[in-house]
């Protein structure tokens, strides 16, 4: 099969890597439209479940992977002067950059032609290949082409979010909390290297222009974000954008969704094809996940529009519990207020619960003791399990119908 890939992503390059050792007499090229070496933001988060993963469709660029990756095992939040911390799952972080580099040199020692400064233009017409994977992200030029077809929904944030880094190393996943005049502002951070971290910082909308984040330069406003989160930097500073490419910015997150993930022989793939909230942290792991599924489909089907098929049909069966948990934890930050008068550990614990579709229709402080007892009781457990989603569901349809 020949096959154009278009971007350089962590999606495009995983899938060609993947193709090329199901096959190697694939003929495929991958089109990043930036040269070698630039990338946007700073690291990755991901968790235990994907190296497994990793590991399983192939074991040399998990180890790569594993070895250019920093642990943490707890979880700490700076709430009022008061620090908790959570002793949760392993997770991993890893820089952006590394990442390409680790996929991009596995790839092209597979036979992977990987060709960098190569923008497919509008209106260009589509490489000449058995099939096109789009893979050039949440903007996908390829996707806009054929918009009608693809059905492409975008549903904006409320809350504005900047993505920094830093040259203060965390051990743990960290968040800060901070009460401003004009209301809260908040940021998590996490390792990625060694020497540097990243680090997000929110705030809903009256916060933001209420301390003039909303019109100052990049330099004033890291120097105030500086002031603020004093207590977890240390001295150290905030970092805008990795690249030369420009000033970090504030963005409100873009949901996307799409009707069709493929037309003809073009289907799309990672952010191209969907995106979930930057606060659950599976972005990377999704447009991975997502070149798995695309390669297994593409080996077992008897043709490549069945294979499409069976692509898109598994992607969306998988995404949908991750796709709800990244909506409701989203909306957890965005009513922060709801939560934040609790004494920290118990909103830190609810921090921990925020995917939860029960949590915003149950008082915080009795969902804080239901929770806890579920902890002791299998029972009760269960039965949380059961209620959740329907007690939501059936709340969100009055909610519905009153509106009406």
């Amino acid at each position: 099969m020949k096959v154009a890939c278009v971007g350089g992503g962590p999606a495009g390059l995983y899938f060609s890597i993947l193709m090329k050792l199901r096959d190697p007499s694939h003929d495929i090229t991958v089109l990043e439209r930036n040269p070698a070496g630039s990338t946007y933001g700073w690291g990755v988060t991901y968790w235990a479940g994907l190296l497994d993963r990793l590991q399983a469709y192939d074991p040399e660029s998990a180890r790569a992977i594993a070895d250019g990756s920093v642990r943490w095992s707890d979880g700490v939040a700076h709430v009022r002067g008061e620090r908790t911390v959570h002793h949760g799952d392993e997770g991993f972080g890893i820089g952006r950059r590394q990442l390409l580099e680790v996929l991009t040199r596995r790839a092209e020692a597979l036979g992977v032609r990987v060709e960098f400064e190569r923008e497919l233009l509008p209106g260009a017409e589509l490489p000449d290949a058995d099939l096109v994977v789009a893979a050039d992200g949440v903007h996908s030029g390829l996707r806009e082409r054929y918009a009608d077809h693809f059905g492409t929904r975008v549903a904006v944030g409320r809350n504005p979010y900047i993505w920094l880094g830093t040259t203060r190393v965390f051990d743990s996943f960290t968040f800060s909390f901070v009460e401003t005049e004009h209301g809260w502002i908040w940021c998590y951070a996490y390792r990625f290297g060694a020497d540097h971290s990243t680090c997000v910082v929110e705030c809903s909308p009256a916060t933001w222009t209420g301390l003039g984040l909303d019109r100052t330069n990049e330099a004033d406003g890291l120097g105030l974000l500086e002031k603020l989160f004093a207590d977890i930097l240390d001295g150290h500073p905030l970092i805008g954008r990795s690249s030369a490419d420009g000033s970090a910015q504030w963005l409100n997150f873009r949901t996307l969704t799409n009707r069709s993930w493929y037309r003809d022989n073009l289907v799309l793939l990672g952010d191209a094809a969907h995106t979930t909230h930057y606060s659950i942290g599976a972005g990377t792991t999704l447009a991975l996940e997502d070149a798995i599924c695309l390669t297994d489909a593409l080996h077992t089907a008897p043709d490549t529009s069945t294979a499409l098929a069976r692509y898109e049909r598994q992607r969306r069966a998988a995404l949908l519990p991750v796709q709800s948990a990244a909506r409701h934890s989203a909306q957890w930050y965005e009513n922060l207020p709801r939560y934040i008068r609790l004494s920290p550990p118990q909103m830190f614990a609810l921090l921990g619960q925020r995917h939860s579709p029960l949590l915003p229709y149950v008082p915080p402080q009795l969902y804080y003791h239901l929770d806890q007892a579920t902890t002791r009781l299998d029972s009760l457990r269960r039965l949380k399990r059961w209620l959740g989603p329907r007690v939501a569901r059936t709340l969100h349809a009055r909610r519905q119908n009153a509106e009406l």
